[in-house]
């Protein structure tokens, strides 16, 4: 767990060499960005920072003693004691706040989808989750063995959108084997044609860990579905290895 647990805290710690000796080397007669690309990008690099601290949850005292800190390391001030001594300390105060950002997650997620497994039309995914079709398709049925070719969209919660690939103006094409539990069970109720929203908690979804900073741990994931095509085997060839989704903002419900 410990290793998921510190995703975050590895994503800011791994960023820092793109600041030193091995970011790219440029010609040094290029001309220089143009100071508002050179802000922005800047407060990029903070706001991607804040983003995947953000996942941890902290309380309003706890973000300033995080902000004091960072201000002191970046400004190259001595720290007023051995931070060194509290590498145990930072891991277990990380876990801790995923655990119980995780918990409540889920709690969340419980209740939204107790609410609607009670709407009209919806019914239960083995193993967990819950699908409605929302039009019928009229052409083969997919199999949990089959590649398919689908549209989708994949929201959390609160309606925030984490990936769609009608945004990217492709569809996605996987085998559905290689996807989370729910997608695998939710597609292979389809026809080709047909239409379905999934409602995922997170035990057939991400789990506890997440993938941070896109999909907090124990979130529960809403998916909106369309079934376009069954890609036969002699067409399996020609898609795309990178299609298959991965809630990354490249493709979704890996």
């Amino acid at each position: 767990m410990k290793a998921s647990c510190l995703a975050g805290l590895a994503l800011i710690l791994s960023a820092a060499p793109l600041l030193a000796s091995d970011a790219p080397k440029t010609d040094a007669a290029a001309p220089a960005a143009p100071a508002a690309d050179v802000g922005r990008a800047t407060y990029s690099y903070g706001y991607t920072i804040g983003r995947t601290i953000s996942t941890l949850g902290f309380s309003e005292s706890e973000l300033k003693q995080v902000l004091s800190g960072f201000e002191d390391g970046a400004h190259g001030k001595k720290a007023p004691f051995e931070v060194e001594k509290y590498q145990d300390q930072i891991r277990s105060l990380i876990e801790g706040h995923l655990a119980a950002k995780a918990e409540k997650e889920k709690a969340a997620g419980k209740a939204y989808g107790e609410k609607f497994a009670q709407k009209s039309g919806v019914k239960a995914l083995a193993g967990g989750g819950w699908y409605k079709i929302i039009k019928q398709g009229d052409g083969a049925q997919a199999t949990p063995d089959d590649t398919v070719k689908v549209h989708y969209r994949g929201t959390l919660l609160d309606g925030s959108e984490f990936d769609s690939s009608y945004k990217r103006g492709q569809p996605a094409v996987f085998p559905l084997k290689g996807v989370i539990p729910c997608w695998s069970n939710g597609v292979a109720q389809l026809r080709v044609g047909g239409k379905a929203k999934l409602v995922c908690p997170s035990d057939v979804a991400y789990g506890d860990h997440g993938h941070p900073p896109v999909i907090p741990g124990g979130a529960t994931l809403v998916f909106d579905v369309e079934l376009l095509d069954i890609v036969k085997p002699d067409a399996k060839a020609d898609a795309k290895s990178d299609s298959k989704p991965d809630s990354s903002g490249q493709s979704s419900g890996q």
